[in-house]
């Protein structure tokens, strides 16, 4: 494994979990923004029709994979930064 990858390991981990709080926070914005309301629907409420969750859960799986490519990439830039190789 070469330093990159080997310095990487531990930023792409903290940089995930960071990466959900952030994801999880601008659902809740989003969906409130949508919807008007304050939680959205979790797949087994039986009182929520199947569009309302069909629409969340398109939403907060599209919010969290830009998220997550974003905190991704900004963390493989500044790896590179700091050793000069690219972490993939």
């Amino acid at each position: 494994m070469n330093t990159a990858k080997f310095a990487y390991k531990p930023v792409g981990l903290a940089l995930g979990a960071v990466s959900g709080l952030i994801a999880g926070a601008a659902f809740k914005q989003a969906w409130k923004v949508l919807e008007g309301e304050g939680d959205a629907p979790d797949a087994t409420d039986e009182d929520r029709p199947w569009k309302q969750i069909l629409l969340a859960a398109a939403i907060q799986g599209a919010i969290f994979a830009v998220v997550k490519a974003s905190v991704d990439r900004s963390g493989a830039v500044a790896i590179r930064r700091l050793t000069g190789t690219w972490p993939g």
